[in-house]
């Protein structure tokens, strides 16, 4: 494939163990264009030809990450990625060193912003796995004016060492007491002294309000859903008793939701 189809640059990696890797991608032509907190941008890798594909044109193994970073962070994209054995794009992606050449889409797609909700109001944002990168860059975009009244991340992963971002949040919820930051892994014993287990028993009645400190009243608050599409479905089962609802042309919402795969 020629070289002029890979258009950036792997500029930084880390691997927070063997599944999960932090990747700094730095577009060739200057600065990242702009984009809103929430967004995705897509990433590929050169793929062989497949039967009939007899043109000799270039082919991309591409897909869509949500951005970590700020939006006021112009010099590339942070993006928050997990080893798929049997994909098409993450094995090779593994193989790259910083330095290492890729593809960036040309903008960012989407629209699981916080652009439907209202300055003052609450929110609960509920990830698992990777999904908390959009949360991140939410939350680092408009950390020196918040657009919100009060904020919680519950993020659900295996183990401890799956939580990115994890020092970041744990020294902002520290100095911001407006945020709180709920880690929740599966797989850890019973000597981890954190919340184990799944994050959907967290929404049981009479045990969020004393964990996060704050009602979850669907009047006040609009919750955000990001990462496995079981997680949530059944995220999405439990807060509808309780008033919440996702928007429609006609009526906006306060449930919000970005499927994974």
């Amino acid at each position: 494939m020629s070289e002029a189809v890979l258009n950036a640059t792997i500029a930084g990696r880390q691997d927070l163990n063997e599944r999960y890797a932090l990747l700094r991608v730095r577009p060739d032509e200057g600065p990242v264009p702009p984009f809103t907190p929430g967004q995705f941008v897509q990433l590929g890798l050169p793929r062989p030809a497949r039967e009939g594909e007899t043109d000799g044109r270039p082919r991309l193994s591409k897909r869509s990450y949500s951005i970590a970073s700020s939006a006021e962070d112009r010099d590339g994209y942070e993006l928050f990625v997990t080893l798929v054995e049997e994909g098409r794009l993450t094995p090779e992606l593994w193989k790259l060193d910083p330095g290492g050449r890729c593809w960036v889409g040309p903008r960012a797609l989407g629209s699981f912003t916080l652009d439907p909700v209202p300055p003052g109001k609450d929110l609960v944002l509920v990830a698992t796995g990777t999904g908390v990168a959009p949360f991140v860059s939410m939350l680092r975009t408009y950390a020196r004016a918040p657009r919100w009244r009060r904020v919680a991340l519950i993020h659900g992963v295996r183990s401890a060492s799956d939580f990115g971002f994890r020092d970041e949040l744990t020294e902002r919820e520290l100095s911001d007491p407006a945020f709180r930051y709920i880690p929740v892994a599966s797989r850890e014993p019973e000597s981890w002294r954190g919340i184990r287990g799944r994050v959907q028993p967290l929404f049981d009645a009479g045990r969020f309000e004393p964990l996060v400190g704050w009602p979850l009243d669907p009047g006040a608050c609009h919750v955000f859903l990001c990462g496995n599409p079981a997680m949530i479905e059944s995220v999405r089962e439990l807060l509808l008793p309780l008033g919440f609802r996702s928007g429609t042309q006609d009526a906006p919402g306060n449930l919000h939701f970005e499927r994974y795969w």
